[in-house]
């Protein structure tokens, strides 16, 4: 079956972005994060961009993996949209709160964290670098 994992891009401060979710999901990255110094020759950026990330994974829990990089300058600028939301799916509510407290630590909640008629323990923001999340706690079936 095929998975799903959200790839973010940066206007530079990939590697500040992924240390503060490091620190919320408590995992290691996988193989570091690497900068475009760390390619080829041949697609190595100029100046300092090429110290900016060109690949980062980190772990967030069964399967499921977060990447990102920055984007070259000869890309254009990144445009931070509200047409998505990283959905994080718990697996108690004490994981979902954590996860909330953290990732939406400076940033602007839209949905405070609540049980809800669905059946859920549920809550939207958008985090302190401009990407959206929900984070879900399911405690009874929805309903139909």
């Amino acid at each position: 079956m095929a998975a799903v994992n959200p790839y973010l891009h940066f206007n530079g401060n990939c590697g500040e972005v992924f240390d503060f979710y490091k620190s919320v999901f408590g995992t290691e990255y996988m193989g570091g994060k690497m900068k475009y110094s760390d390619g080829p020759k041949e697609h190595q950026l100029e100046g300092k961009e090429n110290d900016r990330i060109m690949h980062v994974c980190l772990p967030i829990g069964q399967g499921t993996y977060l990447m990102g990089s920055d984007r070259p300058a000869s890309f254009g600028d990144i445009n931070q949209g509200d047409s998505y939301y990283i959905s994080i799916s718990a697996g108690s509510e004490e994981e979902a709160k954590r996860l909330f407290d953290g990732l939406s630590a400076n940033g602007k909640v839209q949905m405070p964290l609540e049980k809800t008629f669905w059946g859920a323990y549920f809550g939207m923001f958008t985090d302190k670098y401009g990407i959206n999340w929900m984070v879900n706690y399911q405690f009874e079936e929805p309903k139909s």
